[in-house]
């Protein structure tokens, strides 16, 4: 408890409120749109590598793999309460979505050139899932520790609507990015690729089809 300057007590509920709202502000109005900017990235990086001649379609296919187990959460997180069944499925999508990048860099490098810059841009696709994770948790706490069966919450496994849902306008817009930035260009790609490359099949490397024809 505090002492306000007029003698009465408070208990620092107010400067709960102005925290979650700021960490809810930064989650919605700056780490959410920036996911756009690295999506888009990638893909040129893609583009300008001839992805469709060099790792194919399998490659692309894996990127709409990763996508939409990001995708997914992101989605839910925006309709629904955010509770112990969104934030293990959160937390669940992130590691996935690391195995599978560890997957498509590996396969690519041996195939395409990945350079620096990419490398780089692939850093901030794999963190903004972990940091979107940890922010959803650290403000629904009492939920994330009754995923393990900690604290004074009963784990909610069940989807309900938001109680207060984003703005109408808001929702909109964020889905109108994800549509323009992330399945366009990304269905784009898989498209390009998929007229050179007709196999969803991993391709051999270089060297190692050289030395099969061999």
């Amino acid at each position: 408890m505090q002492d306000t300057p007029d003698g009465s007590a408070q208990d620092g509920s107010g400067d709960v409120d102005e925290v979650d709202d700021a960490l809810r502000a930064y989650l919605l109005y700056v780490m959410l749109p920036l996911w756009f900017v690295p999506g888009i990235l990638d893909w040129n990086f893609h583009r300008r590598t001839k992805i469709e001649e060099t790792s194919g379609t399998h490659e692309s296919l894996t990127h709409a793999l990763m996508m939409s187990i990001v995708g997914a959460p992101i989605l839910a997180a925006l309709l629904f309460e955010i509770n112990a069944l969104l934030l293990a499925g959160m937390i669940a999508a992130y590691f996935a979505h690391e195995g599978v990048a560890y997957w498509d860099v590996k396969y690519a490098k041996g195939r395409r050139h990945v350079g620096a810059l990419e490398q780089q841009t692939h850093s901030f696709l794999e963190v903004l899932p972990f940091m979107g994770a940890s922010l959803c948790s650290v403000l629904k706490w009492k939920q994330f520790l009754s995923i393990f069966g900690l604290g004074p919450e009963t784990a909610e496994w069940k989807l309900e609507w938001k109680r207060r849902p984003q703005p109408p306008a808001y929702t909109a817009a964020i889905l109108g990015g994800v549509l323009l930035f992330v399945v366009t260009p990304y269905v784009e790609e898989f498209v390009r690729c998929f007229r050179v490359d007709h196999t969803l099949l991993p391709h051999e490397e270089p060297d190692a089809a050289k030395q099969s024809a061999n």
